[in-house]
């Protein structure tokens, strides 16, 4: 008999066909949004393969009662009750690494527009405009401070794209003693979070989500931060405070802010960050582009397939 696995958000195809060649596999990228399809597909389960969304958790949890293994497209497990799991004997595996490209490219571009700031003028300038005066008080990366906090693996590629576009890097992680050498690597100095802020250009999220970080960033530490500086988080939402960002973006305490995760997804309409200037949103996307998500599911399809036949 076929070791059965559930998938319940989007995956590569090549990398379903892979498994569907080996295993008896129900693949349904949208039973995420159907939580008692979800439930009633779970008994059966030999494996659990998700993205973000779907809650590994409670009821459904309970639901797969032969789970052996979960597979995450991606790195972050707050969807995951991952205690849960390790008291079942069920193995949690993340995609460590497969989109860290993306993400670290996604973090340099928005640094750049938003340093910058001259990439939003097209309405304006398609309108007869011609705001040249205003829009030449830009700034290059070039010789600004860029502060990762969360110095994992993502966190240290992107210290290497920003220093290589001539940035100095700083970066904080209480799990990375100083004296680690992958600071030295990343080209990186370590710096305590307070002072990372205070004086920062650029300050880039990259923690995951838990006791500890959840409102790392609330009202006074945002104040830390220089008024021209800008704020990139591609880790969670639940790190920043967004109101407080929001308010700071439209009182001109803050030079601009990418976000593309927040506290609860879909972000709201009507939130305060969607009419705040100076600000890029978007959908939880900076881990997601073609390559990555080949190089994640083929990460997970092989991981999975290696558990389930060891």
């Amino acid at each position: 008999m076929k070791a059965r696995i559930v998938i319940s958000e989007f995956m590569d195809a090549p990398a379903v066909e892979r498994l569907a060649a080996r295993f008896d596999v129900d693949y349904r990228p949208k039973l995420v949004d159907d939580a008692r399809s979800l439930a009633a597909a779970l008994p059966e389960a030999d494996a659990w393969i998700v993205r973000n969304r779907t809650p590994v958790r409670g009821a459904l949890l309970d639901a797969a009662a032969r789970l052996r293994i979960v597979g995450r497209l991606g790195v972050g497990l707050d969807n995951i009750d991952v205690v849960a799991c390790e008291s079942r004997g069920i193995e949690v595996i993340p995609a460590t690494g497969a989109n860290a490209e993306s993400v670290a490219e996604y973090v340099v571009a928005c640094a750049l527009i938003l340093l910058r700031g001259a990439y939003f003028s097209t309405k304006a300038v398609g309108a007869g405009t011609w705001p040249r005066q205003t829009l030449s008080q830009g700034r290059e990366a070039a010789g600004k401070m860029i502060g990762i906090v969360g110095f994992g693996s993502i966190g240290r590629l992107t210290a290497r794209k920003a220093a290589a576009l001539g940035m100095k890097v700083v970066g904080y992680d209480p799990l990375v003693t100083p004296g680690d050498p992958a600071w030295g690597l990343a080209r990186t100095d370590p710096l305590p979070l307070d002072d990372l802020l205070a004086r920062c250009d650029v300050v880039s999220l990259h923690l995951p989500l838990n006791d500890q970080t959840r409102g790392l960033l609330g009202p006074a530490r945002l104040a830390l931060m220089k008024r021209e500086a800008i704020l990139v988080n591609t880790a969670r939402g639940g790190i920043v405070d967004e109101a407080a960002l929001a308010a700071m973006l439209k009182e001109g305490r803050l030079g601009g802010a990418a976000i593309d995760v927040f506290e609860a997804e879909p972000l709201a309409a009507g939130s305060p960050l969607a009419s705040a200037p100076r600000v890029l949103l978007t959908p939880h996307i900076a881990g997601v582009t073609l390559e990555a998500n080949e190089r994640v599911s083929a990460f997970i399809a092989d991981r999975v397939a290696h558990a389930l036949v060891r």
